[in-house]
């Protein structure tokens, strides 16, 4: 074999071991990447080691909804403020993470549904995951004052100065304006909040994969001297379970009729005097803890609702003024008014009779519903 063909042969064997390897490490590298993106699975960051002695008795109760807890959690809770958060209901985002630990949930968006979960009590005994959160709505920002809350979301509707929102939509105008304590991701480390590409099973589009962690919210505020609340908050009026029930269920509704993934149905459980929520024909579950989403009071609060009013098809939602509502609990329903004079002023809600109703102890979730829609209810 003279020399020339003995250097093809092993130039070609080269060739062959360098593609090779190069092929193998290029698939790897993706194979892992992808693996990352959106593992099977995939546990919840949220540490899960309670920071409460289980066996405890009950015995504090809580200023926002009225739901009782130990002394142990309400020395947490006692140091800091409500933290009003942010969170999307997009149904590629689905199932969220965190609402099952707020105390009240307040619903409202044009077509597809976002939610600002109220956490204080309910979130002091464990670090909890809150995703996806997303940006800051005028008509949210106008219920956050009357908590005096902490306020988290990923930026939002219009500066002061943007002349592309409508003067009536600029949230962050608002948050400025009215000194909000703002925990805007924007302004946050990377610790505090940030992407979470795996917390679904499934690959989503990277709008829906911020996270944000209570206690490190909670740390920020400490910071910036927000901790503590000294704020003449006005409670709600709470009661114990009626003796007497009522089997009224399913209660149904839409938010907008093109958009059914986003329709509505609450469940009443008698066994526990609560209902579960379903949403879009699916049942909603928390994923932090896997379980379904109940409430022991369910309130359709009837809003005007305009728009959209910009470019950005930005919606408006009247949540100060008067208005009718309804209220289910105990598998019964009753018909009355909510009122809220201006956005620092506590929203109150009276029976027919003009008496301020009483909520049963548990987590309240608040519908924002347009004026005239129909709510879907055994009579």
């Amino acid at each position: 074999m003279n020399r020339t063909k003995l250097l093809f042969i092993l130039a070609g064997i080269s060739l062959f071991v360098l593609t090779t390897g190069l092929s193998y490490f290029l698939f790897s590298t993706f194979h892992s990447r992808s693996r990352l993106i959106s593992p099977v699975g995939s546990p919840s960051p949220t540490p899960k080691k309670s920071r409460i002695d289980p066996a405890l008795p009950r015995t504090e109760a809580c200023p926002l909804n009225g739901a009782m807890f130990t002394v142990q959690e309400k020395d947490i809770w006692s140091t800091r403020r409500p933290l009003a958060v942010m969170i999307e209901n997009h149904l590629d985002s689905r199932p969220l993470s965190g609402i099952g630990s707020a105390d009240i949930i307040a619903v409202a968006e044009g077509g597809i549904t976002r939610l600002m979960g109220v956490f204080y009590c309910g979130a002091a005994a464990d670090n909890i995951t809150l995703a996806p959160v997303r940006s800051a709505r005028i008509y949210f920002t106008k219920l956050v004052p009357e908590y005096d809350a902490l306020y988290n979301h990923v930026g939002g509707a219009g500066n002061c100065d943007d002349p592309t929102v409508d003067e009536r939509a600029k949230a962050l105008c608002f948050i400025r304006r009215n000194k909000i304590k703002d925990l805007d991701q924007f302004g946050l480390d990377f610790k505090t909040c940030h992407r979470v590409t795996n917390r679904l099973d499934r690959e989503v589009a990277y709008e829906h994969t911020m996270a944000c962690y209570t206690d490190e919210l909670y740390k920020v505020a400490a910071k910036r001297k927000w901790d503590g609340w000294n704020f003449k908050f006005v409670p709600w009026k709470f009661k114990e379970d009626a003796a007497q029930k009522g089997s009224i269920s399913p209660i149904k509704f839409q938010f907008w009729s093109n958009k059914p993934d986003y329709d509505v149905a609450w469940d009443y459980d008698s066994s526990t005097n609560s209902y579960l929520r379903i949403d879009g024909g699916v049942k909603t579950i928390d994923l932090n803890i896997s379980e379904p989403v109940a409430a022991k009071n369910v309130v359709i609060q009837f809003v005007k609702e305009t728009g959209p009013v910009d470019e950005h098809l930005h919606m408006l939602y009247e949540v100060t003024g008067t208005g009718k509502m309804l209220l289910f609990q105990d598998g019964l329903v009753t018909s009355g008014t909510w009122t809220k004079a201006t956005p620092a002023t506590r929203t109150k809600f009276m029976d027919s009779k003009g008496k301020e109703i009483q909520f049963n102890r548990g987590p309240i979730w608040i519908e924002l519903i347009p004026s005239g829609n129909t709510i879907d209810y055994p009579k």
